[in-house]
């Protein structure tokens, strides 16, 4: 029970910074306080079950998803209206028709075309007693229509109340009318002035409603809706809005097997919703997708039909040119011909003739881009090839021109959206006039080699005679445009039976559909999860910042390994109305932990026989020093020791109270010579136990207490007393014990648990282990038994409650932890 001092002589400068340092944080007590503060976890956890509750049931709005699968045909590009793409950025790849439909899928314009067509931007919703839940369209039994040319409130809530017969009362916001209102025509706000609230109004569908801030009707349902609602509420947004809040929540993957299936879903608050929108896009899409290859491919059609009439007279002229020299010249029978050459000078021609035919509509489509007649745009397939860049720069450059002929209307020309619009078509104009100059210089390249193969074949025809080399060149230019009226005689059946044959380019595989798929989110398991950590957390960080700032002295164990002072014994708390506990209560634990401590006191006196001085102090007033040596003193007298117990607290005198002593003369008196010694001791009902109390409180305790009178107040009591017990003032606040610690011959150290500060051992250890003070111990004092005796520091002074052996046995009820373990073992054992 007593560690060892360290006796070394000489001591290293960090082992001295050690003693009276506690450790920062207790874990053995946050724990035991954790468990001490159980009831608040409970209670946190029914808050959280209620808060979750409520907010699964009445807040919490479920998030659904609905998916459609649809297979894209490869080699289908095609020029897009401006309704359906601006602003794409084509991805590379083998895919390349499905990443444009994904761009296009989720482009501005392909939304803000469903948008404006499908009134998307109005919002059906339907309110309980908390709650609201978003409605479909078609769950609604009336549409609200707007109208456009009229200026209209955004996020205004207008609340429709059925009242039978087709008739609904129109209510609106007891507040909240703006004068900043929203034009659907130019899609931007404007301002009126300040009006009066619009008032309630029963309306018929069909009938218009009209205030300055709203002009609706109601359309009724065809389709019967399936739920009865009491009320339906609809809010108006902004088409910039409808369409961000579309494109966010619509995603476009592809197949990891198939590249060309692409799987789309939708989520939203409502799966109907979500339903009818995926299959209204695709629709919308399959719709503009076939119109627009059917306009590109008849303008083809016109072109290549031009050009074969244009190409035929031509033909017809050239072929007049030759009967005319094979008849009148008879060339028809030219010998030793080179057929070879002339083989060869055919092929390269009709070459030339393909190539020249691909630059004609090169041409017609460089001209239709510089023109802005994008409606007279022919297939590129005409000029010879597919390139979806192009495709998609061309798509882009007539959307946005539409766009700032919109803008146009609104905004001045150095406006910054007109500067940002013109800088769009700068990039889309040079993508596309690069991609064509690229085919220029291709095809170029490629006339320029047919040519030098041709001007090497035509060396060889040199030796012939004139006639004969008119005949050959009338023939050379037949042949040639002959190639060119085949080449486009060609590409026009190609493109007539394109047309025939023409359909969507877009399967749709499974359509989006309500098999009454479960809510995607919220998370609301992993909301409760969050709830109930958040709310058992706020006592947790309660307690924990609670022990960080708590510097009160609550772990024996942890003040032995701090002080390393020897622990004289641990005394329980005092129930008792006095302080005279071992006279009142002799057969209680405390009265036993007192006979504990004067035992354990022979380890630090030298037992010679002689009378023994016993200082008791402690940091501050009111940590037990005076009720350890009542009772210190008590536990002597009653062990047949002859002892007197000193009041030389002189400023705080309280001993005479308990032992209902007269305090009018005292060791003050004595010490400043009013009385002698015979008049300040005081008998008591313990035969060998005499107390001195402190008398009056004087001006000078400290020069008393340090005056030889004193000492010399005690060497006489040397020789009448085996035990002399000093009650004397706390060492935290005033030095006089120090000076008094140079006569005792033990001196004990009150600690109080729960009160005593950590910071207030400092000076007290210091002084003990560079020893200044010695033979010095503790005594742990005011300690709760229910807490466990030094949190499993061996000691068990006091602490024997259950065994019927101290007088709180009979009112002692065990823990319900150790019930519930006895009854667990007495059923085992049963077994």
């Amino acid at each position: 029970m007593i560690p060892e001092k360290d006796t070394a002589v000489e001591k290293i400068d960090s082992q001295k910074e050690k003693y009276g340092s506690f450790a920062l944080f207790d874990i053995e007590h946050f724990i035991r306080r954790l468990l001490k503060n159980w009831y608040w976890f409970v209670f946190m956890l029914f808050i959280g079950y209620a808060i979750s509750w409520v907010y699964s049931k009445y807040y919490a709005q479920n998030i659904y998803s609905s998916n459609l699968s649809l297979s894209v045909s490869n080699n289908t590009s095609s020029y897009f209206t401006p309704n359906q793409s601006i602003n794409f950025i084509w991805g590379q790849g083998g895919n390349q028709d499905g990443i444009y439909l994904k761009k296009m899928l989720l482009s501005r314009t392909h939304n803000e075309f469903l948008v404006k067509e499908l009134d998307l931007f109005v919002n059906y919703s339907t309110k309980g007693m908390i709650k609201s839940t978003y409605l479909d369209k078609d769950d609604s039994p009336v549409f609200l229509q707007v109208d456009k040319k009229h200026l209209q409130q955004l996020n205004y809530p207008i609340t429709l109340i059925p009242k039978g017969n087709g008739s609904y009362e129109v209510i609106l916001p007891e507040e909240g009318q703006s004068t900043n209102l929203y034009n659907y025509e130019i899609e931007g706000f404007q301002n009126i002035n300040s009006y009066e609230r619009p008032g309630n109004k029963i309306i018929k569908a069909g009938e218009w409603y009209t205030s300055p801030n709203l002009r609706f009707r109601l359309i009724k349902n065809q389709v019967s809706p399936k739920l009865k609602l009491d009320n339906i509420i609809i809010n108006l947004s902004s088409v910039n809005k409808s369409v961000n809040d579309i494109v966010s929540t619509v995603n476009v993957d592809f197949d990891k097997e198939i590249s060309t299936i692409m799987i789309i879903s939708k989520t939203g608050y409502n799966l109907n919703s979500t339903v009818n929108f995926l299959n209204m896009s695709v629709n919308q899409l399959q719709k503009k997708r076939l119109a627009d290859r059917m306009l590109v491919d008849k303008n083809t059609e016109i072109y290549l039909k031009g050009n074969l009439s244009t190409i035929g007279k031509k033909l017809d002229s050239s072929a007049n040119v030759l009967n005319y020299l094979k008849t009148s010249e008879k060339l028809y029978d030219i010998k030793d011909r080179d057929e070879k050459s002339l083989t060869r000078i055919k092929e390269l021609e009709a070459e030339k003739a393909d190539l020249l035919s691909k630059i004609s509509s090169l041409n017609e489509i460089k001209n239709t881009l510089e023109s802005q007649n994008f409606d007279r745009m022919i297939s590129t397939t005409a000029a010879g090839f597919e390139d979806g860049t192009f495709t998609a720069s061309v798509t882009e450059l007539k959307a946005l021109y539409l766009k700032r002929r919109e803008l146009a209307a609104i905004y001045t020309p150095n406006s910054e959206p007109m500067k940002e619009i013109n800088r769009l078509i700068n990039e889309a104009k040079m993508s596309s006039s690069g991609s064509l100059r690229a085919y220029y210089n291709k095809y170029f390249t490629q006339i320029n080699k047919i040519n030098n193969d041709v001007s090497e074949a035509n060396s060889d025809l040199d030796s012939y005679p004139e006639k004969e080399r008119r005949y050959l060149d009338a023939e050379r230019t037949y042949n040639m445009i002959e190639a060119t009226y085949n080449s486009l005689l060609g590409r026009q059946n190609d493109t007539q039976m394109k047309m025939a044959a023409n359909q969507s380019d877009i399967s749709v595989i499974d359509p989006a559909k309500n098999v009454g798929q479960p809510p995607i989110g919220p998370n609301v398991k992993g909301v409760k999860f969050a709830i109930f950590g958040g709310l058992l957390l706020l006592p947790l960080l309660f307690i924990l910042i609670g022990e960080l700032l708590d510097n009160k002295i609550r772990n024996i164990k942890e003040l032995l390994n701090a002080t390393r002072i020897p622990l004289l014994g641990v005394v329980g708390n005092n129930n008792s109305e006095d302080m005279l506990t071992v006279l009142g209560h002799p057969k209680s634990s405390v009265s036993e932990a007192f006979r504990g401590i004067r035992a354990n006191m022979r380890f630090l006196m030298n037992e010679d026989g002689k009378s023994k001085v016993i200082l008791v102090t402690s940091s501050i007033g009111g940590e037990g020093k005076t009720y350890v040596s009542i009772n210190l003193a008590s536990v002597l007298g009653l062990s047949d020791k002859k002892t007197i117990l000193l009041g030389m607290d002189l400023r705080k005198p309280k001993i005479f109270g308990d032992f209902k002593i007269d305090n009018k003369y005292g060791i003050s008196n004595y010490l400043t010579g009013e009385v002698g010694i015979d008049q300040i001791i005081n008998k008591t009902r313990i035969s060998n136990l005499d107390v001195a109390t402190s008398g009056p409180i004087p001006p000078n305790p400290s020069e008393l207490l340090m005056s030889r009178k004193n000492v010399e107040f005690i060497e006489e009591l040397r020789t009448i007393y085996d035990f002399i017990i000093i009650d004397s003032p706390p060492v935290g606040l005033v030095a006089d014990s120090y000076e008094l610690m140079k006569y005792s011959d033990a001196n004990i150290y009150v600690v109080r648990h729960e009160y005593t500060e950590k910071y207030m051992l400092k000076m007290i250890t210091e002084k003990y282990h560079s020893n200044e003070i010695e033979h010095l111990g503790m005594v742990y004092n005011d300690y709760n038994t229910k807490q466990g005796y030094g949190y499993g520091y061996g000691y068990g002074y006091g602490y024997g409650y259950g065994y019927g052996y101290f007088d709180e046995d009979k009112n002692y009820k065990e823990p319900l932890l150790i019930r519930i373990r006895n009854k667990v073992r007495t059923i085992l054992n049963r077994n």
